[in-house]
This record gives C-alpha cells, sequence and structure tokens, in this order.
C-alpha cells in the first residue's frame, strides 16, 4: 500500500512538470560578458548617468552650436557695451557687445574639441608604448620607460612653449603639444596590465598557434586593456581641458578671434570686480563639464571593476 502511495505521488509531481518547464528546468543558465555586466552596474549609478547626459548635450550643443547659437559669433553692438544677463542676452555681453552665451557655445567646441583630440593623442601614444615595453620586456622594456622618466622630469610648461615659439602658435599644435605631455600615466597604466596579461594562458595559446608577436598585441592585449583605459581616458579629459584652460590664461592657448572657455575666464578675470558675469558663466560651463567627466569616469571605474559581484 505504501509503494502504491508512492507511485501515486511520484505520478502526480511528474504530470505537473509540462514539456515547457522541463526544458527549462534542464536548460543551461546564460552567461553574462563584461561589458553587459558593467552596463547593468553602471545604469544604477545615478550621478555617473547623470555625467553622461551632461556630456551628450554638451556634445550635441557644440556641434550645432552655429544653428543653434542665438546671435552671430561676430556680431558686435557697441553702444550697448558689456551690459548684464537679460532676456535679450541670457548670460549678458561683453565689452563689444557680443552675446555671452553666444561665446560660451562656441568655446564649448573648442574646449571639447581640445580634451577629446588630445586626449586621442595621449592615448594613441601611451597604449602602443606601454603595450611594448610591457610585453617585449627586458632591455626594451627598461630603456622605454627610462624615457618616460625622462619625459616625466621635464617640466611640460617650458616644453608646450618650445613648441610654439619653434612651430608657431596654431591649434593643431596644441593638440598635439598637450597629448605630447599627457600620455605618460598611460603608458604606465598600460605596461602594468600587459605584463600581468603576458603571462595568462590565452597569450600562451596564441603563441602556439603561431601568431605573429604584433596580431597578439592588437588582437589580444590591447582589447583586454580596454577597461582601464576607457576609466583613464574619462579622467584625462577634464585634465586636457584645464590645461588648455591654464595654457589659454597664460595666453599661450587659443588665440582671438577663437575662443575658448579658458580664453574666456582668461578675458573675466581681467574685469570680474566691474562685470562679474564675464567670469561666472564661462566658469560655470566648464566646472559642470569637469564634474560630468569625473563622476562618469567614478562610475566607469566601479563598473569595470572585474572584483565587483554580480548582481
Amino acid at each position: 500500500m505504501d509503494k502504491a502511495m508512492s507511485d501515486s505521488a511520484g505520478n502526480r509531481d511528474h504530470e505537473t512538470l509540462t514539456p515547457e518547464a522541463t526544458e527549462a528546468l534542464f536548460e543551461p543558465e546564460k552567461g553574462t560578458s563584461l561589458w553587459s555586466d558593467a552596463w547593468a552596474r553602471l545604469r544604477k549609478n545615478h550621478l555617473a548617468l547623470a555625467g553622461l547626459a551632461i556630456l551628450v548635450f554638451l556634445c550635441l550643443t557644440s556641434l550645432l552650436t552655429p544653428w543653434i547659437a542665438p546671435y552671430a559669433y561676430e556680431a558686435q553692438n557697441l553702444a550697448l557695451g558689456a551690459s548684464s544677463p537679460s532676456l535679450a542676452h541670457w548670460f549678458g555681453t561683453d565689452i563689444f557687445g557680443r552675446d555671452l552665451l553666444t561665446r560660451v557655445m562656441y568655446g564649448g567646441r573648442v574646449s571639447l574639441m581640445v580634451g577629446f583630440i588630445a586626449t586621442g593623442v595621449a592615448l594613441a601614444i601611451g597604449i602602443l608604448w606601454g603595450t611594448v615595453a610591457g610585453y617585449v620586456g627586458g632591455r626594451v622594456d627598461a630603456v622605454m620607460m627610462r624615457i618616460v622618466d625622462i619625459f616625466y622630469a621635464l617640466p611640460f610648461m617650458i616644453f608646450i612653449i618650445l613648441l610654439m615659439v619653434v612651430f608657431g602658435r596654431n591649434i593643431l599644435l596644441l593638440f598635439f603639444a598637450i597629448g605630447a605631455v599627457e600620455w605618460l600615466t598611460m603608458a604606465r597604466i598600460v605596461r602594468g596590465q600587459v605584463q600581468n596579461l603576458r603571462k595568462q594562458e590565452f597569450i600562451e595559446a596564441a603563441h602556439s598557434l603561431g601568431l605573429s608577436q604584433w596580431a597578439i598585441i592588437r588582437r589580444h592585449l590591447i582589447p583586454n586593456t580596454l577597461g582601464p583605459v576607457i576609466v583613464y581616458t574619462t579622467l584625462t579629459i577634464p585634465s586636457v581641458m584645464l590645461l588648455e584652460a591654464f595654457l589659454s590664461f597664460l595666453g599661450l592657448g587659443i588665440q582671438p578671434p577663437r575662443s575658448s572657455w579658458g580664453l574666456l575666464i582668461n578675458h573675466g578675470v581681467e574685469t570680474m570686480e566691474e562685470y562679474p558675469w564675464l567670469l561666472i558663466f564661462p566658469g560655470l560651463a566648464l566646472s559642470i563639464t569637469l564634474f560630468a567627466l569625473n563622476f562618469l569616469g567614478d562610475g566607469l571605474r566601479d563598473a569595470l571593476d572585474p572584483r565587483a559581484s554580480k548582481d
């Protein structure tokens, strides 16, 4: 009787499982990639998402500035002069009667362009230099890193001034000059990552398959360093923008008739007691951008941390 009861209970349990439920029961759990996990963690970081939204808004505004700016960039109204913010001029006007909102928007184009392009130059040099040094090792690594130490010891301001004196003031030269002094830390970061990666099994497997050293660097080492590289990139862009602002403040950066946030801040400092809005609004634009980049960088650092627990 006990056997009959157990058989009937087993039959009932078996009958409750539909074919779909049985298939779902034995279906293997689908894995997720590092990037999908990172995106899921990043979406929970509200400050990082706010920083990303601000950056997207600023980039779109910069691209569309010629079409959405309220006034022409060169338009002057000497009779108006420096006027405080109003409905006609939301950020006020400068001493030549030029709309400050328009100049801030155009200045944002230059500042963001300097930030992204100079950072791109720094990434290209730093990633290649650090990857080769970390992968080859030995005397090559020692020589390459001593060169990095020598560049660290040189005052970057003297280097930039020499470039400006020899080649003249040129916006493209400014991109190269800033990128040429910002790649050193990236090279060290990438070198450390590559030194750890070259001991992994998948690198040894690539060797056994007969891949060339350049193929291993391009296909395996550089892609696996992208996490730290992306994080450091978001932290390098603010540094580059501040450096450009500092150079423009000293008269070594962007020159009129172009304008950048640093140049506008420089002009605002000269008249801050009489016309404080000329300093406040460019300073706010630069500060908001730097905060957004730092928030996004912190969020990416946490999201791309491989030691972070899966939710």
